[in-house]
This record gives structure tokens, sequence and C-alpha cells, in this order.
């Protein structure tokens, strides 16, 4: 059989991805501090978008964010095949600005750079946390390498408030040292800042830190080691029975202690990232009836400029490069304007669908929520599962009970005999409410939840609680029980 080249016509339907519908679906999985983030990087960048500062009510306001419906009629935007601009927000770094001075050809006759020129430190891709902190300290005292091991091992099980997480025993067995020698490390770590570090409670983080100062047999000292329980109750008159101290004295001492001192000295130099969650939807109960409300906070009102738009339509003599930039402008700012409707009235429709399904959640709590997948919103409201993913994603609604994620509601079905399914969500927070309730000195085991849960017609296995009491980091029964 010859092998040959032959043109041949085909005919097939596929779905392709214009560049207005990558950015309805960029904007669409935004979550709301990113999309004010977009918004006000394209207001910057294309000259077709301003904001309104006329609109009083942005209900008003047919081509402000606030509308969940496009206009109609003549001035309704046809379909455009122009590429939207779609540029990167961030320009180009020129790496040769910030290029490494500290080498031999380095001339002091060069120009100072401006006081606000970015250094090389600027680029370091991670911050100095507590242990870098702990072990520029190690680096200057004198220790031989037995006993370096040994402080590093300590410095690097401190918790993020600066907690020591293992005991003496978990030190010897791990560097295969005595007892002496891990007691006097641990006593080396604690002597470094901050005060308090390396402690194995609050207790004792406070200790250390009137130690450093000289208090140790202060009133402060006292309270601190014995009465801590009682401080943090203000239960003044049985620590004033305790110590035979007067009133006004326990009063100043503890003052001190909740002024002075830090309880977790760690803090202070975690390098954990602070994620702030603003909700893109709210649900509130009005009369009775649940309401969604969209957050258009601090999103201000959009619309083509008007400037550029009488440009475009004067009579004067104007270049054709320069009118066809114009356009070009205004078409992506009407195109951005639809996105930003879209994404709004989509996020609208799912948190009505949500709310329909999830409503006895909205009016009794977690215990009530039901089996929600996302193929059941995706056909209550006509739309495609991937789209939902994409909506649910990293957005977040408040309700009269919380913050949640929008992934909450979605939940897999626990079947029961004779019953409607409950969802696994539900399940865990029956599961958290017994160990809430649950006797301290007999704690309940996870056959004994398991058991519970058979008699109310929901049966699940002793693992599938150990795994769900996992999920909601609740400790195991050894764990959880208080001696009498």
């Amino acid at each position: 059989m010859a092998l040959e080249l032959r043109q041949q016509l085909k005919l097939a339907q596929k779905l392709v991805m214009t560049p207005q519908l990558r950015l309805a679906i960029k904007l669409l999985q935004m979550n709301r501090l990113e999309l004010s983030d977009a918004l006000q990087a394209e207001i910057e960048q294309n000259p077709g978008l301003e904001e309104d500062f006329n609109t009083l009510e942005p209900q008003e306001n047919q081509q402000s964010l606030s509308s969940t419906t496009e206009q109609v009629g003549e001035q309704r935007e046809q379909d455009y095949t122009e590429q939207v601009r779609a540029e990167d927000s961030f320009p180009e770094t020129n790496w040769e600005d910030y290029a490494n001075t500290f080498d031999a050809n380095v001339s002091f006759s060069r120009e100072t750079p401006p006081a606000d020129a970015p250094s090389q430190f600027d680029f370091i891709s991670e911050k100095p946390g507590l242990l870098a902190y702990l072990q520029w300290q190690l680096a200057h005292s004198e220790l031989d390498p037995d006993e370096r091991e040994i402080a590093l091992f300590i410095a690097g099980n401190l918790n993020r408030y600066g907690f020591l997480e293992c005991s003496l025993e978990d030190v010897m067995e791990a560097t295969q040292c005595d007892h002496d020698s891990a007691e006097y490390i641990l006593e080396v770590i604690q002597d470094l800042d901050p005060p308090g570090i390396a402690a194995r409670d609050v207790s004792e983080s406070l200790s250390l830190q009137l130690e450093r100062m000289g208090m140790e047999n202060s009133l402060s000292a006292e309270i601190v080691k014995n009465h801590l329980n009682l401080m943090q109750t203000r239960n003044y008159k049985e620590i004033c029975h305790a110590t035979g101290r007067k009133r006004a004295e326990v009063v100043k001492a503890i003052d001190f202690i909740t002024t002075e001192l830090t309880p977790f000295p760690g803090l202070s130099y975690s390098t954990e990232a602070t994620n702030y969650i603003v909700p893109d939807v709210y649900i509130r109960k009005i009369d009775g009836e649940f309401v969604v409300h969209l957050n258009e906070e601090d999103i201000p009102n959009l619309r083509l400029s008007s400037q550029l738009q009488e440009l475009l339509h004067s009579e004067d003599g104007m270049e054709k490069k320069s009118k066809n930039y114009i356009k070009e402008k205004l078409k992506d700012a009407s195109w951005f304007i639809k996105s930003l409707h879209q994404r709004q009235r989509t996020i609208f429709k799912v948190m009505e669908s949500i709310l329909k399904f999830q409503r006895e959640f909205f009016e009794h709590g977690a215990t009530r929520l039901k089996p929600l997948i996302l193929r059941d919103v995706a056909e209550d409201i006509e739309m495609h599962e991937s789209t939902i993913s994409r909506v649910t994603s990293n957005k977040y609604v408040h309700t009269p009970l919380g913050i949640y994620e929008l992934k909450y509601f979605f939940s897999t079905a626990i079947p029961r005999k004779g019953e409607d399914s409950l969802a696994a969500e539900s399940i865990r927070e029956r599961i958290r409410k017994m160990i809430q309730d649950e006797d301290p000195h007999k704690p309940l085991s996870d056959n004994a939840v398991s058991l519970k849960l058979a008699e109310n017609n929901i049966e699940i296995a002793r693992r599938t609680v150990a795994k769900y009491r996992e999920q909601m980091k609740i400790l195991p029964v050894k764990h959880r029980r208080q001696p009498r």
C-alpha cells in the first residue's frame, strides 16, 4: 500500500475560546479581593473605562457593576471578534537595574541611587522566621558540635507560638544525649531572644519572661506559676485568699502580666501570611425570608469613557490609526463591563440555588445540611458543572450563622435506612457536638461515638469516625481524658 498526501474537507463542531470568553472565565473564578485588584488595574490601563461618580445609588446606573441586567435596545453592544487587550498588570522587570553592585568593579564615584530604589533583599523569596533568628543567635554561642546539634533539634521543634512540642526524652532519643545535656541546651535556648522562647506552656513562658526582668520572686511570678487558671477567670477573691495579698496588689500584678508580657513569644516572628476573607455575597433574614444580596462595597460603578466616545464621533480630521485605537479601547471596556455583569448574575443565581437546596441549614444549623453536588445546582440554573465549580471556588458567603465558603454547602451523601440521606459535614458536626458535651473525665471513644450515631439511624464505622475526628483536628480519647 503506497503512502501519499491528500487534501480533504471536513466539517466539525467545537468550542472556540474567544478572547471575550477567556475574560469572562478569568473574572468568574476570581475571589472578591482579586476582583477589586483587577478592576483597579483595568481602570488604570484602559482609557476607555472610567468610574461613574454621578450616580448616587448603584441600582440607578444600568452601566454600573451593581446592575445585574445588561442594557437592551439600540445601545446593546454587538458581538466583536477583535482580540481583547490582556496585558499583564506588572511591567517586565529590568534585572540590570537590580544587579549585584558588590563586585570587584564597584566604584564609589557612581551616582548614589535614590532612597526608594529596591535593593537585592527585596527579592528574597522567603522571609526569615523564628528558626532563622534562633540559628543566627546560636551561631555566636560557644557550643561544641554535639551541643549545637541538640540546640538545632530543639529549635526545629518549636511551634509558631514558640513552645517546645517535644519532651526531653524525645530530644535524648533523637540526639543520643543524656538528660543533663538536653536540659542544659534547653536552658541555653531559653536564654535567647525573644524572652519566654522554648517554654512548654504559657505558665513557663511567662515565668521565663519575669526571670529575665529579675522578678522571679514577685507576686506576678507567683500568680503565673500557681494561679494562672484563676487569673484567666478574673477570680481576684480566690487569688487574694491563696496569696494572702490585698486586692489592689493582686490587680496591679495581673495588670503587669497582661500589659508587659506576651503569652506567645514566637508569634512576632511568624512567617505565616494572613489571608483576609471578604464575602462575595450576603444572606440576610428579613421578615422571616432569606434574601440574597451581592457584596458590591468598594467596587466602583463603571461606564464607557464619555470623552473618548465624543472624540470618536467628532467630525475633525482624526487619523485612522488613532480612531482604530479608540474603538479598540472602547470595545475592550465594553466587554469588561459585560463580563462583570455576567459574573455577578452567575454568583447570584448559584447562591439562590444553594439557598433553595440548603434552606434547612440556614434555619437550624450545620446538622441539617443536606447532600448536594455540583450537578444538582447546574441542572437547577441550567449551567455547566464547570461554571458552578468556578463560581464556588474561593468565594465566601456571609450568613446569620457565620462566613462559609460556597464549597462548604456541597457534601457527599451518607445513606440512612428508611430516612433521608445526611451530608458528611452534618455527620462531622454531630460528632463535634458529642465530643464537646462529653464528660472530660470519661471521654467518648471512636467506637462509642459510632454506637451513639447508630442509635439515630446513622451507621458509620469506627474508622470513619476516626477519619472525621482527625479532619476536625480533635485529639483521640487518651489525650482528651482529664484526671479527677
